[in-house]
């Protein structure tokens, strides 16, 4: 029999969620980031529901090239450009976009032989300084860029560092304005958090990433505030129930030592299957449609949860690890990370399903 755990992908949840960031970014438009596989859900397995979109970003050169291979017509954008000279041949046969961030990548863009010329996005760093050409270059390389038969047009982009931040917006989107003054190229500005905060940020398009998922940007702001819905709901059950009596411990270390008469539901799921280990004692999981805490470590295959709350739960009974009913935000934020880690962090060994029942292919 197979082990009890699957996550079920919502594609109507991700189909509603890019609705919602058109919405909120109206006129705009739209390139759903599927960076990441998207972002652990599955990027052949979730691409019917990124119908709404104008098109894709990602970073995975292979991903894009398996993307057109599939028939997809839309434009596609790699985040992070490429890497090495030898890159451009494909890029361009495949009609795929690209992001110019340093100066050796005009210089390869200078020289390069292609059969179509590319869509340039020049990142300009207003801030962030990951990648991005510093503010004081960014009308030279223009200049350089627009002069190149291999590039066909320009856009200008940037990544705010802080945008879900109450003050921080205003600061690089001075910066980058300056950078930028007197260029006539479109610009792209808004991630997740930017797109909510649309009317400040603003841009003629923009990029979605964890929204669409159904999380939220935000430490303060929760998903379903944004009108957001979850796409991943991570499903197992209970195998075993242990009952402790008053100092006995449950796990590796004994982390967790019961005070009363306590009974222990086993969960099959682990950090093997991508539940983060280094989650604490009081971690929500839900057990019969209510809220559990966490007892004891985390091991690969299993976890645990103090039942008190649940007195009716017995081996069999449904657990949600995250997803419907229990934000994926609120168990990063027990374990002190960020949703995204915890859905791209599911392992190859879980399987995935539709909500609809049918098995999702790989």
């Amino acid at each position: 029999m197979a082990r009890p755990i699957v996550a079920v992908v919502d594609l109507a949840a991700i189909a509603a969620n890019v609705a919602r960031a058109r919405q909120l970014a109206a006129g705009a438009e739209v390139l759903a980031v599927v960076k990441a596989n998207a972002y652990g859900h599955g990027l052949q397995r979730v691409l019917p529901a990124l119908a709404g979109a104008d098109g894709l970003a990602l970073v995975e050169l292979e991903a894009a090239l398996s993307l057109r291979a599939a028939g997809y017509a839309k434009p596609i954008l790699l985040l992070e450009g490429f890497f090495e000279a030898r890159e451009l041949v494909p890029i361009a046969d495949a009609a795929l976009g690209i992001v110019v961030h340093d100066a050796a990548q005009i210089r390869m863009l200078e020289t390069a032989s292609l059969t179509r010329p590319l869509d340039v996005y020049v990142k300009v760093n207003a801030g962030m300084n990951r990648l991005g050409i510093a503010p004081a270059d960014v009308a030279s390389a223009c200049e350089r860029l627009a002069r190149l038969p291999t590039v066909e047009g320009l856009r200008l982009m940037m990544h705010f560092a802080r945008s879900d931040e109450e003050d921080g917006i205003a600061e690089a989107r001075t910066r980058f304005e300056r950078a930028c003054a007197g260029l006539p190229y479109p610009r792209s500005l808004a991630n997740s958090a930017g797109v909510v905060r649309f009317p400040e940020v603003g841009g003629d398009s923009v990029r979605p990433g964890i929204m669409l998922y159904g999380a939220t940007p935000f430490a303060h702001r929760s998903a379903a505030s944004l009108g957001l819905a979850p796409a991943m709901t991570l499903r197992s059950k209970l195998i075993g129930i242990q009952t402790l009596a008053p100092g006995d411990a449950v796990g590796y270390g004994g982390t967790f030592v019961a005070a009363q008469p306590t009974r222990i539901g086993v969960v099959a799921c682990g950090y093997g299957d991508g539940y983060p280990r280094h989650a604490p004692n009081g971690t929500p999981v839900l057990v019969c449609g209510r809220s559990v805490p966490t007892a004891g470590r985390v091991s690969m295959d299993m976890l645990t949860v103090d039942l008190t709350r649940v007195p009716e739960a017995s081996t069999g009974s449904g657990v949600v690890l995250w997803g419907e009913g229990l934000p994926v935000d609120d168990v990063a934020a027990a374990a002190g990370t960020v949703g995204y880690q915890l859905l791209c962090a599911v392992t190859q060994r879980v399987p995935f399903a539709l909500r609809d029942g049918g098995a999702a292919a790989d």
